[in-house]
């Protein structure tokens, strides 16, 4: 049989997220709720619903692959990642942060219902995340939700995401622009965190030896610098249309990015040399991990 091929294989993972996360974002109460406001409810799933690559879980059920691993439980971890974007996603686009109206294509969570409402959204979100990934049916072995709960908090915490996210701001307001290794720091955090989690989080699941953790560690790494870079050439250059949100915007504000510090030309360089240290890390799993080197070409060369 063929290989599937990149496209076709993120398609039927986002299916399945979907459908699992529909799931998830259902009326029905869990052991220990008392009620789940209705309007609360849409908000989650306007923000986690219909949208996007689905990139994190996926890396994180194709991580697992590797190791023989797959099913429900790891769908599960790979939903609970995908809880924590579609969070941090409705945080950023608040007047507060980025100020977006529009977010793949449709309106963002505070123009679709509220502030106060998109904040608890993106709140209740992040909390659900953790009660799935620590929960019994994501895997028998509690030492190993324990360490994926771990993983996840400092992924998105002080040191990963909200901590880049702080470190952006902060670039907005500076007199002198970021110079490039702080700006690699910055979106190592802010993006790269999330990225980098979920090859760990497959790899965990798939009892990985150290040293094959390490490699999917290090192809995490460049996958997630690589992604960022090719999200700041898209803001650059992009057609708003595709992208389902405003383009050409990180300029006005003051953005810390790649394309600021080193021009156009240079960070697609430095894109495209992400995407080939990325793909090179994976050599110790030779042909297995195909699907995983597309993921790093498809981050470097996609349009949306």
């Amino acid at each position: 049989m063929p290989e599937p091929s990149f496209h076709s294989r993120i398609a039927a993972i986002a299916a399945d997220v979907e459908a699992c996360l529909d799931g998830f974002l259902s009326p029905g109460l869990l052991a220990g709720e008392i009620a789940r406001p209705p309007r609360l409810l849409a908000a989650m799933r306007h923000a986690a619903l219909e949208g996007g690559k689905r990139l994190r879980p996926f890396l994180v059920i194709e991580a697992a692959a590797l190791f023989g691993m797959e099913g429900e439980g790891v769908l599960r971890a790979a939903c609970a990642l995908e809880m924590v974007h579609c969070y941090s996603l409705v945080h950023d686009d608040l007047p507060a942060m980025d100020d977006d109206d529009l977010r793949r294509g449709r309106p963002t969570v505070h123009k679709a219902f509220d502030e106060a409402t998109a904040i608890l959204a993106g709140d209740a979100l992040l909390t659900y995340a953790f009660d799935i990934m620590g929960d019994a049916p994501t895997h028998a072995d509690p030492a190993i939700r324990a360490s994926l709960v771990t993983g996840l908090a400092r992924a998105a915490g002080p040191g990963g995401m909200a901590g880049g996210q702080m470190l952006d701001l902060a670039a907005e307001s500076s007199a002198s622009p970021l110079p490039c290794a702080q700006i690699e720091t910055l979106q190592a955090m802010k993006t790269g965190a999330l990225i980098r989690f979920g090859v760990e989080a497959g790899a965990m699941i798939g009892g990985a030896s150290l040293e094959d953790r390490r490699a999917l560690t290090a192809y995490g790494r460049m996958l997630g610098s690589a992604f960022q870079i090719a999200d700041d050439i898209l803001d650059e250059e992009g057609d708003a249309a595709l992208l389902g949100k405003a383009a050409a915007k990180d300029a006005g504000r003051n953005k810390a990015t790649m394309v600021s510090a080193l021009g156009l030309e240079r960070a697609k360089a430095l894109r495209d040399e992400c995407a080939a240290r990325a793909c090179d890390a994976l050599n110790p799993f030779g042909a297995r991990a195909n699907i995983l080197r597309q993921a790093a070409e498809f981050a470097a060369a996609r349009n949306h």
